[in-house]
């Protein structure tokens, strides 16, 4: 069996047999079993429930994290969704996974790890697709957990803590002629808000005047977040999202009680913090003008990503050097996140897209179609990168951070509930 059927038939198994974040153990131990198989003498560490690092060799004075994310996303309707959890593998992760092992395989069996002037490491994590949340909630609960995230766990484990840089990978969306990458696409970060508005219960028929109906003090939340919409900075692109999240009422009684769920999504850290102070005035207001009143809830998503330029420029030069891949994209940001962007708080990251796929991302369809060019030219491109960056990382261009400024960070975002 050749290198692009055995990485292949991997990739397949996990696309075929999703699992959700946290939850992926299967996918866990097939990581397992195929680095025991090509560098049987490495020490695996396991992390957070199922996450995977694992080391070529001792650590030189560069040491770069090389990293794949294994969940899925909770799309019951998709064509190969696991019908009992509603996992499926619309993201692209398993693909990931698939890369970087025939990247860990080649580097294995050429040995030339050995002669780079830095070394290397895979990080396999699990948990990026933020959904599943009571049960990461229960995770978190029972102090398996601290965060809901898989990198920002991570984080807090020190499982970076030895490296200087990070370079991921992720699958594009849409189809095209062309296979190509993409590089320095940078995403939003996002918190999400919970507002229950609570007002006063009264005989809709006999006495309405009497009640304070929160579902018009939600209304009115609604409306004035609609108008505010035009102050917002467009730079940042940023997105806002309000829907019902829970709503005990019915039609002969003045409804007391609603909760409205929103994400805010922007490029910038300050700005999302002031975007949520913003909703919040607009959400007391709203109860107040109407006599009710409203507790909110804080909760951190991720951070923004933005992407370390000076890494994506030897990506770029290996580009230019490689034939088989016809197109680069290249600084085109989107509103999308990923708790990537809470790893390049800490240090220089960049993220690699790459092509291959028909269907609908996130959508019921997706599925891998250029099958050599995912599993096996983009593996090679890979390697390309890594053997142009030999003697030329300039470490004073990189930087650090600690998990203590990581938290002092998030710790903006969440805070204590207020009412």
């Amino acid at each position: 069996m050749n290198d692009f059927k055995e990485i292949l038939t991997l990739a397949e198994e996990i696309y075929y047999n999703p699992e959700l974040g946290f939850k992926e153990f299967k996918t866990s131990k097939l990581i397992e079993n195929f680095i025991k198989k090509y560098f049987p003498q490495g020490e695996i560490i396991k992390f957070a429930e199922t996450g995977i690092k694992f080391n070529f060799g001792e650590r030189k004075k560069i040491h770069i994290a090389l990293i794949a994310e294994m969940d899925a996303v909770f799309t019951p309707s998709h064509i190969h969704s696991n019908k009992d959890t509603g996992a499926a593998h619309n993201c692209g992760h398993y693909s990931q996974v698939a890369i970087m092992l025939n990247l860990l395989k080649t580097l294995s069996t050429s040995e030339e790890y050995k002669s780079f002037d830095f070394s290397v490491g895979f990080v396999f994590t699990p948990a990026e697709e933020y959904l599943d949340l009571k049960y990461r909630k229960t995770l978190r609960k029972n102090n398996k957990i601290s965060f809901l995230g898989g990198k920002p766990e991570a984080i807090k484990l020190g499982i970076f803590d030895e490296f200087d840089l990070a370079i991921a990978i992720h699958a594009m969306g849409g189809e095209s002629e062309k296979r190509s990458i993409e590089l320095n696409c940078n995403l939003a970060g996002f918190l999400y808000k919970y507002y229950t508005f609570k007002g006063k219960p009264s005989h809709a028929g006999l006495a309405p005047q009497i009640g304070v109906n929160a579902y018009s003090i939600s209304t009115l939340f609604n409306t004035a977040l609609g108008l505010f919409r035009q102050q917002i900075d467009e730079k940042y692109m940023v997105r806002i999202n309000p829907v019902i999240m829970d709503a005990p009422m019915d039609t002969n009684v003045i409804p007391d009680k609603i909760k409205i769920g929103t994400d805010i999504r922007a490029h910038s850290i300050e700005y999302m913090l002031e975007l949520s102070k913003r909703l919040d005035t607009i959400a007391k207001c709203s109860a107040k003008s109407l006599g009710g009143n409203v507790e909110i809830e804080t909760e951190m998503g991720y951070l923004p990503f933005l992407q370390s330029t000076y890494l994506s420029d030897f990506v770029r030069k290996s580009f230019e050097e490689f034939e088989e891949i016809e197109y680069c994209k290249e600084n085109f940001p989107i509103s999308a996140a990923g708790d990537i962007g809470d790893l390049s708080f800490i240090l220089p990251c960049i993220q690699i897209g790459y092509n291959g796929f028909t269907g609908t991302f996130h959508g019921t369809d997706f599925i891998h179609k250029d099958t050599e060019y995912i599993f096996s030219i983009f593996p090679k491109f890979l390697m390309k990168v890594l053997k142009d960056m030999n003697g030329k990382i300039d470490k004073s261009k990189l930087y650090k951070r600690s998990y203590k400024e990581y938290k002092k960070i998030t710790e903006k975002f969440g805070g204590e509930n207020e009412k």
